[in-house]
């Protein structure tokens, strides 16, 4: 161990240090002395501070604002108060026990600062960088510095040791014999079987959530399971099918190709057949003589009118003959005093008669003709009339009379020429008309042939018209072949499309229905089953994976229990046996101590144990209704103490509590100094712990010092001068003008030289 360990304390704003001070310890024994009130006892306190002290009480405070400078005249209260102690660390003597700390230790010095608050916040920091407290015990437990204080004897503790419990007084033998260390990894050891218990808990407890899903997933999983033989069974029954219904579908589509092709060939031949015969049946009443015949009738038609309007004609001028003829008569009696009415009488009963006998014979071409004539006679006898009025001059009417005579005459002959055409047109169409009825009678059968072959037309297009139907009925059938195809591909895969591998039979349609049927009954049992089948699959794989991780995790977490416990029995054994030695070495260094202070006797540290009843380690898989456990189901557990037993030199004294003051501060330091040779701390502060001895004690407290800094740094706060004297630097310390402590310091060594 090196002996100048601590190598320098510097304070700032730190109770009544205001101002930045330092004190460097380049000596093995330090001496810090000064009047009442002056301070001295802050440094002490620094120390605890800056070396994770979390008691108050302790430093004699009640918040973390209580370790500030409050201020003076000369001096403002600052905003937080600092500490920083430095270390020697050139043989690297720190360390961490988990080396995966990002904190830097490389160093030939290492220094730990503290920091509070006003608001009584804290900052912890090692070598600048910022830490956790508990990294700064961790990093101090590895050079017996622990949080117990036995390397720090404040004023008024000297006796602490004597007066606390056995548990704690074994806490302090401990940490001064360097077994603090074991204490911190039982602790972490402890810490994490109950965090790995906790963990088995939640492992078991989710395990116990996921076995029910498992086993309703379970149940789908075979429903699933059950669908997929199913759909093995629906694959085959379905390339059945499909074969058969392909077989069925190339059958009829070549049966009605067949037939559509044979219909087809039929039309056409009755079609060759029909435009063979049709002109021949559809040329009756449209043949050359039929066409003549019609020519020559309306011929006949035209000469006929033409031969009554010459009838006419010829009509006309007799009546104007007639009547220039009574005119000339009714002249010739009018001359002689008469009316000639009696010609007229005549003339219009000839034409009654006329019209009579054309009645009865059923002319009525004649009879028209006769009306005609009557009405022609009464105009010709009107026109008569005026002409006699109107011509008196009997030359010009018997040349009318003559040019009358001459147009009758010239209509005669064209009515003899007209009549003559007219029964030669006759006799003609006579003869055509026989040669019409002979080329009738000639293309009946054709006519017949005719229809027939279109009956036998119509038939074979309502045959095709039934192909049609059918074809359409096919396509149906072949759109519903696809569909059901698409949907067999959905449900059992795209294997089923190899159905055209098998020799497909086009078998009767009720087998097929029926094959059918027992499809559909199978797709609604695999509807009924539901589909997300994947998913539920990939969801069990994947909840028993995890349960599987789980029970694997379990396990593990038994495991590191198990080996968790056997660590914490090995620590506490291994700390049992070092504390065992360690005691023994104590005594013996105890004794000598105690014989050397009190010139006699005898003293020794003896453990002890207390009983205790502690609650049963409950397995993790099992479940408690109550929080308390039953006394007879926890088991009984020992903590183990230490006890102090000295015996004065002529005095029957074994009790501690029978000790006086300056007995209990004796045996205090002697037990204190003896566990400090068993395992020397780096440094040992020591706050006016001969406060209570006389001379001759100082003495031998005196020596006690000098041997005792061979092995620690000594920090003596005394007004002992004795104690004075064994140092080799004196820092004094007073209250300046502004209201802060101040520092001097003296080396004895120069301040002899000085004296000589």
């Amino acid at each position: 161990m090196n002996l100048l360990a601590l190598k320098r304390i510097e304070m700032n704003g730190f109770k009544s240090f205001g101002k930045k001070t330092g004190l460097d310890f380049t000596t093995p024994i330090t001496s810090i002395v000064g009047p009442n009130g002056s301070g001295k006892s802050n440094i002490v306190e620094s120390m605890r501070f800056v070396l994770g002290e979390q008691s108050m009480k302790s430093m004699r405070g009640k918040a973390g604002s209580d370790l500030i400078f409050k201020g003076s005249k000369g001096v403002s209260s600052p905003s937080r108060a600092s500490v920083a102690i430095t270390f020697d660390n050139r043989q690297k003597i720190f360390s961490f026990s988990n080396s995966d700390k990002n904190i830097p230790l490389d160093y030939d010095e290492v220094t730990i600062s503290r920091e509070v608050y006003s608001d009584g916040a804290n900052k912890y920091l090692i070598n600048g960088s910022e830490v956790r407290l508990k990294d700064v015990v961790e990093l101090l437990s590895s050079v017996h510095i622990g949080a117990s204080g036995h390397h720090i004897i404040s004023q008024g503790e000297a006796d602490r040791i004597l007066s606390s419990s056995a548990k704690d007084r074994r806490a302090m033998v401990e940490d001064a014999l360097g077994l603090k260390v074991y204490q911190y990894k039982i602790k972490e050891s402890e810490r994490k079987l109950e965090k790995t218990e906790i963990n088995m808990k939640e492992v078991v407890a989710l395990r116990r959530e996921l076995a029910p899903h498992i086993n309703f997933l379970k149940k789908q999983v075979e429903k699933i399971e059950k669908a997929n033989d199913m759909r093995g069974e629906l694959k085959v029954l379905y390339r059945d099918y499909f074969a058969r219904e392909s077989g069925y579908i190339r059958m009829k589509e070549k049966m009605l190709a067949d037939e559509k092709n044979e219909i087809h060939h039929s039309i056409k031949e009755c079609d060759a057949q029909i435009a063979k015969y049709k002109n021949n049946a559809l040329h009756e009443g449209k043949s050359v003589h039929t066409e003549h015949v019609l020519s020559l009738e309306k011929e006949l038609i035209a000469l006929r009118s033409k031969k009554e309007e010459i009838t006419r004609g010829i009509g006309k001028l007799e009546g104007a003959l007639e009547m220039l003829k009574v005119e000339e008569e009714a002249g010739e009696e009018a001359a002689e005093g008469s009316v000639p009415f009696s010609r007229i009488n005549t003339l219009i009963g000839e034409a009654l008669a006329d019209i009579e006998l054309a009645l009865e014979a059923g002319d009525i071409e004649n009879t028209k003709s006769a009306l005609q004539l009557v009405k022609n006679r009464l105009k010709e006898f009107l026109q008569t009339t005026a002409i006699a009025k109107e011509e008196k001059n009997t030359e010009l009417k018997e040349k009318k009379i003559a040019e009358l005579e001459h147009s009758k005459k010239m209509l005669a002959e064209e009515l003899s020429g007209v009549t003559t055409k007219e029964k030669t047109l006759l006799e003609e169409v006579a003869g055509l008309r026989q040669r019409a009825d002979a080329e009738r009678a000639a293309f009946r059968e054709d006519e017949r042939l005719y229809y027939e072959l279109s009956a036998k037309k119509n038939e074979l297009i309502g045959q095709e018209n039934v192909l049609k139907m059918q074809e359409e009925a096919l396509a149906k059938v072949v759109s519903e072949f696809g569909e059901e195809l698409r949907e067999a591909r959905i449900l059992v895969g795209a294997e089923v499309t190899t159905y055209e591998e098998l020799v497909g039979e086009a078998s009767d349609r009720e087998a097929q229905e029926a094959l059918h049927k027992r499809i559909e009954r199978i797709k609604i049992k695999l509807e009924d089953i539901g589909g997300g089948g994947a998913d539920t699959l990939k969801e069990y794989e994947e909840t028993t994976a995890r349960d599987a991780f789980l029970a694997r995790e379990l396990d593990d977490l038994t495991i590191s229990i198990e080996s968790l416990r056997t660590l914490i029995r090995e620590l506490k054994d291994r700390l049992d046996t070092e504390f065992k030695e360690g005691i023994e070495k104590i005594n013996q260094e105890f004794q000598k101590f105690f014989a050397l202070m009190f010139g006699g006797g005898s003293a020794f540290l003896s453990v002890i144990t207390e009983h205790k009843r502690v609650r049963k380690n409950i397995p993790a898989d099992e479940e408690l209704d109550e929080d308390v456990v039953p006394e007879d189901e926890g088991e009984l557990d020992f903590e183990r103490g230490i006890e102090i037993n000295v015996s004065l030199p002529q005095k029957k004294v074994r009790d501690l509590h029978m000790l006086s003051g300056g007995e209990r501060s004796l045996t205090s330091i002697a037990l204190l100094f003896a566990m400090s040779q068993v395992n020397p701390p780096p440094f040992l502060v020591l706050d006016e712990t001969d406060a209570a001895l006389d001379e001759a004690n100082s003495r031998k407290y005196g020596d006690m010092l000098e041997n005792l800094s061979r092995y620690s740094q000594l920090i003596v706060v005394t007004h002992n001068r004795e104690t004075m004297s064994r140092a080799q630097v004196l820092y004094g310390i007073t209250i300046g003008s502004d209201g802060a402590s101040k520092l001097l310091s003296i080396k004895f060594d120069e301040a002899v030289q000085i004296a000589k």
